[in-house]
């Protein structure tokens, strides 16, 4: 099977490199507007030919999205207008507007929307990892709406990277990522810009920054590229989320303003059943 990847960074890039490997696809071919993505995954191996869009997509039997999520949506019904019986499907982190966007176009049923959940805060061919899909979860949103023999493809590419695959709509989808992932990272924004603004001093904060630290801020090395645009389109669920965030945020404020430590304990031990989910 004939694989194209569009967008050969983290994410695409780590799933060609896995595919090859267990052998789900025979050839790689790459799409990419940035030269200096295309020749590392040449060098990398992660490619076996770059093409251009239309000669990738003719060439393949199977498509995967892997751009932010704003160009994925822009290129869609191009890559929909171009296929005959091949099957593409998305690796963004939004799936509400995508899904739409596939509704309007009479090839729609070739399109599997989905969203596997893994990712790092490096970006690039260099970062692609084989392997990293490795037990967990990728989401399906709509399968519905997908032709039987599309889905059973996307399906065995999850099942071969060993993910376990969950079926969603996409605007639930769109509500659960804006808590479990993208206020992960406008928290680890917001804290390296209040580090960075108070700590001027930043041999100090090489120096003292623990495990904890390094933990909570590594997201905001994450691409604004990539992360821009995931706000925008996911932006009233993140909002009302953000809100959330403050109000708790206000409540420890307000206890360490008024000394009241024992509604801090409260507020800490609360927080701790955390643990029932996260093991």
């Amino acid at each position: 099977m004939r694989l194209t990847v569009i967008g050969i960074g983290l994410i695409g890039g780590s799933l060609a490199l896995t595919l090859k490997r267990k052998g789900l696809v025979s050839k790689v071919i790459g799409v990419d507007n940035n030269p200096v993505h295309q020749e590392q995954a040449l060098k990398l191996g992660i490619v076996d030919e770059i093409m251009s869009l239309e000669e990738a997509v003719k060439s393949s039997d199977l498509i995967a999205i892997a751009t932010p999520v704003n160009i994925a949506e822009k290129l869609l019904p191009t890559i929909l207008d171009l296929i005959d019986k091949q099957v593409v499907f998305d690796l963004g982190s939004t799936k509400e507007r995508i899904v739409n966007i596939a509704k309007a176009h009479t090839k729609s049923g070739r399109f599997v929307p989905t969203h596997p959940m893994w990712g790092t805060e490096f970006s690039g061919p260099s970062a692609a990892q084989e392997d990293a899909f490795k037990e967990k979860a990728a989401v399906v949103c709509n399968k519905e709406q997908v032709d039987e023999d599309a889905l059973k493809l996307v399906e065995q590419v999850y099942q071969t990277l060993g993910m376990h695959i969950l079926y969603m709509d996409a605007v639930k989808h769109d509500i659960h990522v804006a808590y479990v992932s993208h206020i992960s990272h406008i928290t680890s924004f917001a804290l390296a810009n209040t580090v960075l603004e108070k700590e001027k001093e930043s041999d100090a904060i090489f120096e003292l920054a623990s495990g904890g630290f390094e933990s909570t801020v590594r997201l905001a090395k994450s691409n604004a590229a990539m992360w821009v645009p995931i706000f925008m389109q996911n932006k009233e669920n993140v909002l009302d989320v953000l809100n959330e965030h403050i109000s708790q945020l206000r409540k420890f404020k307000s206890c360490l303003e008024k000394e009241n430590f024992e509604y801090l304990s409260d507020l800490i031990e609360n927080a701790n059943g955390i643990k029932r989910i996260l093991k």
